[in-house]
């Protein structure tokens, strides 16, 4: 593992020398800069001790990565494993020598993707411990901070493997993605990150510009991403923090929540409020 770059504390995603004054991912009105106004940086020695990677499956052929102590937001990765080769989604911010052994038991990984910039954590780090591709969505290449040869762009939809593809939506970022797959039982999972985040409630999701200052997406932008998707089928959907996974008929959760989510930034539910 090399120390040739930085990470940043608030967010996670590595950075090349020279440093920014600021994280750009951070200045940005999606995100956020320490309370004090103070931009930290971070590496990987810094964020070694005491630091693990448990990685435990959630479901057949799908893993989840629990980094503890948490670093940047604490997104939860997955590990979708196929015969063709495995996809890292979302990546984390750290990386450990245990979790790339047990990740080799797992049968390594052949791409690296994150649904939107936030995600990008220490991508090229893992891409460097596998020789795996790094998959950067064309319209958020603006955001990449390290950049390096295992880095490929794309667009639209890309199919990975059989029953395994990513596809940009836009939304949250104009490049923002989902990881669609077919499952172990063929039922379909929709990897959605926060492309479109699940609910408290258990069986809605919400749309956001902005998740931790609550800016919302518009009722045509909601409109266009349930275009793109509804061809897909897809039983559960995760998103990119622990709690609340839809487990069963999680496209018509989806589809009910766009249109609550269409009706309530149109004005139709004014009368209500």
């Amino acid at each position: 593992m090399t120390t040739t770059f930085a990470i940043c504390a608030t967010c996670g995603v590595e950075h090349s020398y020279p440093l920014p004054p600021v994280c750009a991912i951070c200045a940005d009105e999606r995100q956020y800069l320490p309370l004090d106004g103070v931009q930290r940086w971070t590496t990987l020695p810094d964020l070694e001790d005491g630091r693990t990677i448990d990685i435990e499956e959630i479901e057949p052929g799908l893993h989840a990565f629990i980094v503890q102590p948490p670093v940047g937001i604490g997104h939860r990765p997955l590990l979708v494993q196929t015969d063709r080769g495995n996809l890292l989604w979302d990546p984390p911010g750290f990386i450990s020598e245990d979790a790339i052994q047990r990740v080799r038991d797992l049968g390594g990984i052949a791409w690296i993707a994150a649904s939107h910039p936030h995600m990008f954590g220490v991508q090229l780090e893992w891409a460097n411990a596998f020789d795996a591709e790094v998959l950067v969505s064309e319209k958020d290449a603006g955001w990449i901070a390290r950049q390096g040869d295992a880095i490929r762009l794309w667009d639209g939809v890309l199919e990975l493997a059989p029953g395994l593809s990513l596809h940009r939506l836009g939304g949250h970022f104009a490049g923002s993605a989902i990881a669609h797959w077919a499952g172990a039982d063929n039922k379909g999972v929709m990897l959605a990150s926060d492309t479109f985040a699940p609910n408290p409630d258990i069986g809605t999701v919400t749309f956001l510009w902005s998740y931790p200052n609550r800016i919302p997406l518009s009722a045509g932008t909601v409109e266009r991403i349930v275009n793109s998707v509804q061809d897909l089928e897809f039983d559960r959907l995760y998103g990119n923090f622990a709690p609340f996974p839809i487990l069963h008929d999680a496209k018509a959760g989806f589809m009910r929540s766009a249109q609550r989510h269409i009706d309530w930034v149109s004005g139709k539910n004014d009368h209500l409020t």
